[in-house]
């Protein structure tokens, strides 16, 4: 034998009826007070900043970075390395 009941409840209605908590006031302050990080942070983030950050220090670091990629592949190609 099957039985089949069907519930047709908004959610309000079905978590008034289990006894669950309204979590929607302490959700909607959450969600504000992450928003209100989120953006100040941002703020504080220049391109600038983004960058010295995610990349090397200087054009140095680049110029040094190449010069030993160059100098590896002078190695594996049986070449004297470069100055």
């Amino acid at each position: 034998m099957k039985i089949t009941v069907n519930v047709d409840c908004t959610p309000e209605e079905a978590r008034a009826f289990l006894g669950l908590p309204d979590l929607r006031p302490l959700q909607d302050a959450f969600v504000a007070q992450l928003q209100e990080r989120m953006t100040s942070n941002l703020q504080a983030m220049d391109g600038e900043a983004l960058m010295r950050t995610w990349l090397p220090t200087s054009v140095q670091g680049f110029e040094q970075i190449t010069k030993t990629m160059m100098s590896q592949l002078d190695i594996a190609l049986g070449r004297e390395p470069r100055p």
